[in-house]
């Protein structure tokens, strides 16, 4: 991981735009200091993975991985902001907001949100993978990120607040807010390896399993970890009055469900045969992270 980690971060930084623009320069700073403030990069991970699996390479697929981080970093970016959930830290590091200001922090996100397609589309991206490949992960990454992916989960989270929710409620949000993303980080890497159908819904399946399995360890570590631990506020979800899978089913259950979806995901691998093994790795990491 921490090889693929540093791949990742200087594709990213090699990505970022660039500006004789003083004014605009600012807004560069503001978008590199969030997308290179650390974190697992789970989401390129799985794009690279399974782009490989399917008989794909990691440098096809790496303009595809940078994008995704690119939306998945905006999404936090706005998260942090005092109208949506308002935190000071994030990886262990003062939010964009705290850093440049809202307004900034504001656009940051949006410029990364928009950046992230212009990489989709680029040189290097369509000489790697063909127009058609680049088209199609448009086209996914925008549904999977728009207001029936990501987006609309997020707007099912910020109405939920200060109501009491069920456990399928939390369900449809969470495969929506959080497993849009991984689902989306899944099929890019298929899309850039040219994969069957067969492999494609197999990605597909182990992705929302490890999606809804790494939210509810989320809110498990959210009662059980320390901000030291996390990088970022403890008790948040309970100061935002949110209904959690931990609050809801309690932290046995919760890891019971972790687990068993773990389960899942690794068995949905099974179309790939004996070649799946980081990816079954990866699960186990997942469901035994504690940050």
């Amino acid at each position: 991981m921490s090889e693929f980690t540093d791949t990742v971060e200087k594709k990213l930084i090699s990505y970022l735009p660039t500006t004789d623009n003083e004014d605009i320069g600012k807004l560069i700073s503001a978008m590199e200091y969030s997308l290179m403030a650390g974190g697992k990069r789970v989401r390129p991970m799985l794009t690279v993975e399974f782009a490989e699996l399917c008989g794909g390479s990691m440098e096809a697929a790496m303009p595809f991985a940078c994008a995704l981080e690119m939306i998945h970093t905006y999404s936090l970016i706005h998260d942090d902001l005092p109208c949506m959930d308002n935190d000071d830290l994030r990886r262990g590091k003062p939010t964009n907001h705290k850093v440049f200001g809202e307004s900034t922090a504001l656009l940051a996100g949006n410029g990364l949100l928009t950046h992230a397609f212009e990489v989709l589309v680029s040189d290097e991206a369509i000489r790697l993978n063909g127009y058609d490949k680049c088209a199609k992960a448009v086209s996914v990454l925008s549904e999977c990120a728009g207001v029936n992916g990501m987006l609309g989960g997020q707007m099912i989270d910020l109405e939920s607040e200060g109501k009491q929710s069920d456990v399928e409620h939390l369900k449809v949000m969470d495969n929506k807010k959080t497993g849009a993303l991984m689902i989306a980080a899944a099929k890019l890497g298929c899309i850039s390896a040219g994969a069957t159908e067969e492999q494609l819904v197999a990605a597909c399946q182990y992705a929302s399993d490890i999606g809804l399995a790494f939210q509810i360890i989320d809110d498990m570590l959210d009662i059980t970890s320390t901000t030291e631990e996390l990088g970022k506020p403890i008790g948040s979800d309970t100061e935002n009055e949110k209904s959690t899978y931990a609050a809801l089913l309690g932290l046995e259950k919760c890891r019971r469900i972790s687990e068993e979806l773990t389960e899942n995901a690794i068995s949905a691998l099974d179309v790939f045969g004996d070649k799946a093994g980081k990816l079954k790795d990866f699960a186990i990491y997942l469901l035994k992270r504690e940050k």
